[in-house]
């Protein structure tokens, strides 16, 4: 086992292993990052004692907001009409919408 940055890793695996491609978690014991063209398996990180600073809790009730107006928009059915008139290839009505809140809110005084 490597230890990076208080990342302990527990494999590295080759690019053409059953696993190449592989993300995300897997039942909260283990979790599967990319790096180029590299697998890395490292334990499942263990957050309960970790406390938000105000900042974080600024900001994650922000992405909340942003979530909820977004969710608001995709299931009006006037309204996604709307914004899917307007949409770029590869775009979403929910992250334009999100996108949306963001450049609005960034206007509103704080």
């Amino acid at each position: 086992m490597h230890s990076k940055s208080n990342t302990l890793v527990m494999a590295r695996l080759i690019s053409n292993s059953l696993f190449s491609g592989l993300r995300g978690s897997l039942g909260k014991q283990v979790v599967f990052k990319q790096y180029a063209d590299k697998v890395i398996v490292t334990i499942y990180p263990h957050m309960r004692k970790m406390k938000a600073t105000e900042l974080q809790m600024i900001y994650r009730n922000r992405l909340k907001e942003a979530n909820d107006y977004a969710r608001s928009i995709k299931g009006n059915w006037d309204l996604r009409k709307q914004y899917e008139k307007n949409l770029k290839p590869g775009e979403t009505v929910f992250h334009k919408a999100k996108k949306e809140y963001f450049q609005k809110y960034k206007k509103r005084p704080e």
